[in-house]
């Protein structure tokens, strides 16, 4: 990680694509993430106009709760189209700031050693093979690339989608948060294993694996089912 530290200088310099960058990030975020709430708050308003519409059965005032209700239903539907717009402008600005960002950093990057490969003796370049060298220009400077273009904005956009998410869901039911935040280390634990392709290579020969797998999937869908079931029955 001490190597990475030389590209901080980069982040200074380009500070005024990375900091609105941040923000767009979190303007998205902010977008998407009010659309789930503003969903649910349009289908418990159809709820309760159903109900109020029945409840006017023969009488004129019917036909006004009835006009109301779908024009409540169209300004519903506008506002998550527009949410769901301006959302998409926000990812637009985020990639139009952090990634030419990054661009311009391998710009630098391979300006910087072009220039110091211009310094090196000859001797240098009869010892090492010219396809090496070119690789550092290009493959290796890609890699950096994609660490201080994706690499920063997913990991930005994760984590302020993760607060959010958590912040919305503990405003709507505390407790179905927390039973829901729970399976999350265990999940995390499972992925690290699961993603390591050696992990496959020690657990190929174990007969019990594939059942004990099985077995903790079961497990979660118990789990699953009984949390919307106390919800259902208000617990």
């Amino acid at each position: 990680m001490k190597s990475l530290a030389y590209l901080n200088k980069f982040f200074y310099k380009y500070r005024w694509r990375l900091i609105p960058g941040v923000l767009f990030v979190i303007i998205s975020n902010i977008f998407g993430v009010l659309t789930a709430p503003l969903i649910r708050v349009a289908f418990n308003l159809v709820a309760e106009n159903i109900s109020v519409y029945h409840l006017f059965a023969n009488f004129n005032r019917q036909t006004i709760i009835y006009n109301l209700f779908g024009y409540s239903m169209l300004l519903f539907a506008g506002i998550v189209l527009a949410l769901a717009v301006l959302r998409g402008l926000f990812l637009f600005l985020m990639r139009q700031t952090i990634i030419l960002m990054s661009r311009h950093i391998e710009y630098d990057l391979k300006n910087e050693i072009y220039n110091h490969y211009q310094l090196l003796s000859l001797a240098f370049y009869r010892r090492h093979n010219t396809g090496d060298l070119m690789n550092r220009v290009t493959e290796d400077v890609s890699r950096v690339r994609m660490y201080l273009g994706p690499g920063i904005m997913y990991t930005i956009n994760t984590v302020v989608l993760f607060i959010l998410a958590i912040y919305v869901m503990l405003t709507v039911n505390v407790r179905l948060a927390i039973w829901s935040i729970l399976p999350l280390p265990v999940l995390a634990f499972t992925i690290l294993f699961l993603g390591n392709s050696s992990f496959y290579l020690d657990v190929s020969d174990d007969p019990s694996f594939v059942p004990g797998f099985l077995i903790l999937i079961a497990m979660y869908l118990i789990g699953f089912f009984t949390i919307r079931k106390m919800v259902d029955l208000k617990v």
